[in-house]
């Protein structure tokens, strides 16, 4: 199973992410990062499958799959 880790200090919120994850494991979170924004974060639960639509779309490349 895939999984995706998420710079929290990278990410400005922009919730692109949140819309192309076909699993919708990925969420807006309601903590603040260091830089003042509402962070992505991945729903550890959920099963996902490694596409990397994540990765590719993010504009601050604060995401990383692994397989």
């Amino acid at each position: 199973m895939a999984r995706i880790e998420i710079n929290t200090s990278l990410c400005k919120g922009c919730a692109l992410c949140t819309s192309l994850c076909p699993e919708g494991l990925i969420e807006i979170g309601k903590e603040i990062n260091e830089n003042g924004y509402f962070f992505a974060v991945f729903k550890e639960n959920g099963a996902c499958k490694g596409c990397a639509l994540c990765a590719e779309v993010c504009p601050d490349i604060a995401i990383e799959v692994w397989r």
